[in-house]
């Protein structure tokens, strides 16, 4: 789907509730490609966290002078979304991983977690979505294992403990929990 500054698209991994428009969601989970320089949309009351998925990374120059440089090894980087930002690519595109959460009603936090593991984890309220970039992954929640290829992702209700296992270093998998506020 487009931006909502019509400056390139996004791919939904997830959204609350379903079927929400861009103005309308409590939560959100996208995947964008960034393929040059500019302003990020604007969305007044929600949260954002960004990591980036490929490519050298991107420099955020926030418009109060405060700039950050975000690449595939810096840990997800949160700010309000209604905060003036512009985004330039440091060499060549990006792909970005993106969690916005309505401020007041969800909050949410991301982790990257790489290499084979074990990865214990503990989402006894809300929820954990997971999401698998790289390598393959067994999910162990409940007494029961699931396998999560490359591209793949799992929304799991209030999952308590979890472990996360990968088949090689190089494996790398997003944990992100959204709790609701009230």
């Amino acid at each position: 789907m487009p931006w909502k500054n019509g400056g390139g698209t996004t791919t939904e991994i997830a959204v609350h509730p379903q079927g929400a428009s861009l103005d309308a969601f409590d939560w959100r989970i996208s995947m964008a490609h960034v393929g040059g320089d500019g302003p990020f949309s604007s969305f007044p009351g929600i949260d954002r966290t960004l990591a980036v998925l490929r490519g050298n990374g991107i420099r955020l120059a926030f418009s109060d002078g405060e700039t950050i440089t975000l690449d595939r090894q810096t840990k997800p980087f949160a700010f309000a979304a209604d905060r003036a930002v512009a985004g330039q690519l440091v060499a060549g595109p990006i792909d970005d991983l993106n969690v916005m959460s309505r401020r007041g009603g969800w909050a949410h936090a991301m982790r990257r977690l790489t290499g084979p593991g074990p990865h214990a984890l503990e989402a006894h309220a809300g929820l954990l979505v997971l999401v698998a970039h790289a390598g393959g992954w067994a999910v162990t929640a409940a007494r029961r294992t699931e396998a999560l290829a490359p591209g793949d992702s799992a929304l799991l209700e209030s999952p308590g403990n979890v472990e996360l296992s990968a088949d090689n270093p190089e494996s790398e998998i997003f944990a992100i929990t959204l709790q609701p506020m009230s």
